[in-house]
């Protein structure tokens, strides 16, 4: 087995050329996890049992094609397999998004920790949308029946789950193959891809490949499963330490499974980064106090900008001046332009639309000797608001630096290891 720090930073590459499922993604995680010792199927037991499920949750050896892969099935309480959308006991029990959220959320740290929690209630979202916008009913409304049963929120959570204790901080993917024909479906037989997974591979912006192995070989779950993907393409520069086959049920004709490479990333590998569209506001200053403009950048931050800087200038004459910046969402430009112009009593606002590429990140929240210390996490790396170690150094009279240095220590056993 290939050795690993609990500091290492890890990426992923999912195959997804015969498509992509919950259970065959979900097995080719279980496949990583039995090499790393760090995720199996008594991390999915419990989740089922957390949520109540009465469901258990096994592990089979498939040879697919030749290939030997790791399937997942879900059995119900009379031993009779839920794996499917088609069956009776799939169809017994719809649930709500709110119940299935209300699931989610509810679900102790122990279980499901935090990053995982958001990870999936992200992907269930991005099956509600799309089920929102197929159905023409409001996200709230919807009862999922393929969705809302014990696999798929299972293979949902599991996934999200496996990434996390794998410590596999980015994903990227194949673009899936999708197959051809048609799908029996709780609505009656439909083309493929299915109503749902259309949606959502059109509202991440997904890229798809070609295959014609008969029925669907991408599922609205494994779609909305991609939506965590920083990238579609061949694998990326990577040094190989594990790699897991997970197997779906049915015979294509080929190899119906998902392959999962986790390596370590190297100089070479790009991060991942994402674009949008920003609004600069900018004002000159010069007739209040340094302390003014000060106190306008932290209410204006407070306010919702997404960032604000000072920058000391000359003004006409060799007047001293100071210009404010304030990067802000496009929503919320033209009320913060008024909020600069009541805190500073200017009178005019620059306004310019500013791209920008941004890293994903994360906010999480982390048990410290001291109480929750908010983390921001991005580009690989954790790194605890400032102003929650200065609080603490103030509070315990600790110094600065001890305080930072246990903070790491929290962050890396609940988050890295």
């Amino acid at each position: 087995m290939s050795e690993i720090s609990a500091h290492t930073a890890l990426i992923a590459h999912l195959d997804c050329s015969s498509g992509v499922s919950g259970d065959k993604f979900l097995g080719a995680l279980l496949e990583v996890g039995a090499q790393t010792r760090q995720f199996g199927i008594e991390h999915l037991q419990a989740l089922a049992d957390a949520f109540e499920l009465g469901v258990t949750v096994q592990a089979q050896q498939r040879d697919s094609q030749g290939i030997a892969a790791t399937g997942v099935i879900v059995l119900g309480v009379d031993g009779q397999a839920v794996d499917g959308p088609h069956t009776q006991a799939s169809h017994s029990r719809a649930r709500s998004w709110a119940e299935i959220r209300s699931l989610i959320e509810g679900a102790s740290s122990h279980v499901l920790p935090q990053p995982a929690r958001e990870a999936a209630l992200a992907v269930f979202s991005a099956l509600a949308a799309a089920e929102s916008q197929v159905h023409g009913i409001p996200a709230d409304e919807l009862h999922f029946h393929e969705v809302g049963a014990a696999d798929s929120i299972i293979d949902i959570c599991g996934v999200c789950l496996g990434l996390h204790f794998l410590g596999i901080q980015t994903l990227y993917a194949t673009p899936p193959a999708l197959g051809s024909g048609t799908v029996e479906t709780q609505h009656g037989t439909l083309p493929v891809p299915a109503p749902a997974t259309a949606a959502i591979l059109a509202s991440a912006g997904i890229p798809t490949s070609m295959s014609s192995a008969p029925g669907e070989l991408t599922t609205p779950t494994g779609a909305a499963l991609l939506t965590r993907a920083a990238g579609f393409g061949p694998v990326p520069p990577l040094r190989p330490l594990f790699i897991g086959y997970g197997a779906g049920t049915r015979d294509i004709g080929q190899p119906n499974i998902c392959r999962l490479l986790v390596g370590e990333a190297t100089e070479d590998t790009p991060l991942p980064l994402t674009a949008e569209t920003t609004i600069l506001l900018e004002t000159n200053i010069d007739h209040i106090t340094p302390e003014a403009v000060s106190y306008a950048g932290e209410e204006l931050l407070a306010e919702g900008a997404l960032d604000v800087w000072v920058t000391p200038i000359a003004m006409k004459k060799g007047r001293a001046a100071l210009s404010l910046s304030v990067l802000a969402c496009p929503a919320q430009a033209e009320a913060l332009a008024a909020r600069i112009v009541a805190l500073t009593g200017t009178l005019g606002v620059r306004v310019c639309e500013q791209p920008r590429l941004t890293a994903a990140r994360e906010e999480l929240s982390v048990e410290t000797p001291w109480g929750p210390v908010q983390v921001k996490f991005g580009g690989g790396r954790y790194r605890a608001e400032h102003d929650d170690i200065a609080r603490i150094a103030r509070e315990h009279h600790i110094d600065y630096p001890d305080v930072l240095t246990t903070l790491n220590r929290c962050i890396t056993e609940q988050l890295v290891c």
